[in-house]
């Protein structure tokens, strides 16, 4: 392994199919909503919440908190109640990967350090990796910076927990504003396409935007590529 450079993943979308994963556990407890828009909206709610702490409008709590304020607003907007909201507690902890990203990211991992770089928090992080087999070499994100992505010094604090410069660094995503923000911090990018993230008619983040360091239709082709091995 060459523990002088490091992936780091965004991971709902890009590892996870959060809203298949959602939905089906909406359609569990709420039988009477249509599972898929309920997830579609809860999820909808994700970035105006951060975009408050990120504007210095409210201190830094884990999006765990959000989750729940988050939730409280669909169910309102769908009319429904849940008596026992603990039901959801950990809904976002329950998701899972996308095909074959297990095995892909143990391949990855004898090759180089890996770790999330999300937006969930530490807590949810850890959980969802035993819950969808994600082989961390450790889990990073937006607690260490105390700040939610694309804030520059969620990426940069990343990279310096790791002991690395930023160009030693990929950034993996699925979502081309991720990348922006990381190769604007100095990171070095990589994307893969989840053309059905938000569900079948996704209009968006269908392929890269930029001439991002690799483009891969698998993550495996990661482990694979002659410039991991040369820097």
């Amino acid at each position: 392994m060459d523990s002088g450079q490091a992936y780091i993943f965004d991971v709902f979308g890009t590892l996870v199919d959060w809203r298949s994963s959602i939905a089906r556990q909406v359609a569990d407890v709420l039988p009477q909503v249509d599972a898929n828009a309920f997830a579609l909206d809860w999820r909808s709610r994700y970035q105006p919440a951060m975009e408050r702490v990120r504007a210095g409008e409210r201190d830094y709590v884990p999006v765990d908190v959000l989750h729940r304020e988050m939730l409280d607003e669909t169910l309102a907007e769908f009319g429904v109640d849940v008596p026992d909201r603990s039901i959801f507690a950990r809904a976002w902890e329950k998701l899972g990967s996308w095909p074959g990203v297990s095995d892909q990211l143990a391949d990855l991992r004898q090759r180089a350090l890996i770790a999330p770089c999300s937006n969930g928090s530490i807590a949810l992080m850890t959980r969802l990796a035993r819950f969808a087999g994600l082989p961390w070499d450790t889990v990073l994100g937006a607690d260490i910076a105390q700040n939610y992505k694309p804030v520059p010094q969620v990426y940069l604090s990343n990279c310096a927990v790791l002991g690395l410069a930023p160009e030693q660094v990929t950034m993996v995503a699925c979502h081309n504003d991720d990348l922006v923000a990381a190769r604007a911090a100095g990171l070095r990018t990589a994307f893969i396409a989840r053309p059905t993230e938000y569900g079948p008619d996704q209009d968006f983040d269908l392929e890269p935007a930029q001439d991002w360091d690799e483009v891969v239709t698998d993550l495996a082709q990661l482990a694979t590529r002659p410039s991991l091995v040369s820097r």
